[in-house]
């Protein structure tokens, strides 16, 4: 049995996905990092369970508040409509959208922990070469929280392919547009497809343990150079 046209449209959409949302968790997810891991405000407590929270909340509740918010009555959806966007819900950019919100942890975290685990050292060193801020960050802050950035690129990724509340909630199941993986194996379970749904669930199973196995490996070589 062979994965059907429809199947193939999910996999590459998923891909889609996730390669747009990694690139943009990235974006996003390093200059948060990197305030959490060096301030000292009391806003740090606040804003980083604020980032937290897609961990703890059933994805359909997350859903369900965004695809209110970016609706045609959600203050967000009014401003889309407003620049002439339209609204977001039912749309590959408001899968987008949704999905870095739902993955944002994923990448924050592991991130937060390489900047946090450099110290200051390295920084006062630069600083006394008079590296500016901006030296500091790209010299050493960045090749040195180089294994962060690919467990957080890794993570994120994989946690995107894997969505299944929150991308159902906002896209729905349009083919070719919102019917991502996750959906599409819903949908041949739901028409008692069951050879279709076990080897799309079967593709996932191998995706999720070929990440985990090079995550683990690449950490264990970080390891492995730090102590030398």
């Amino acid at each position: 049995m062979a994965f059907s046209d429809a199947d193939l449209a999910a996999v590459w959409l998923t891909l889609k996905l996730a390669s747009t949302v990694t690139a943009l968790l990235l974006l996003l997810g390093t200059p948060i990092a990197w305030w959490l891991a060096r301030t000292r405000s009391w806003l740090k407590g606040p804003i980083g369970a604020l980032v937290a929270l897609p961990l703890v909340l059933p994805p359909t509740v997350l859903g369900f508040y965004l695809l209110i918010a970016m609706g045609p009555n959600g203050f967000v959806g009014k401003a889309t409509s407003a620049l002439g966007l339209g609204t977001l819900p039912f749309t590959f950019w408001g899968l987008v959208v949704a999905s870095v919100i739902y993955s944002l942890p994923f990448v924050v975290q592991p991130l937060q922990n390489a900047m946090e685990a450099i110290g200051e050292r390295p920084l006062e060193v630069a600083a006394t070469l008079r590296a500016g801020p901006w030296d500091r960050f790209f010299s050493v802050v960045l090749p040195l929280a180089k294994p962060g950035f690919i467990t957080a690129a890794v993570l994120g990724f994989a946690h995107t392919v894997g969505e299944f509340g929150v991308v159902l909630m906002i896209g729905g199941n349009i083919p070719g547009q919102t019917r991502v993986v996750s959906v599409q194996i819903y949908d041949h379970v739901e028409a008692l497809e069951y050879g279709h749904a076990q080897m799309l669930s079967a593709a996932m199973v191998i995706f999720a343990f070929v990440v985990l196995l090079g995550l683990y490996s690449l950490q264990r070589k970080s390891s492995l150079w730090g102590l030398k």
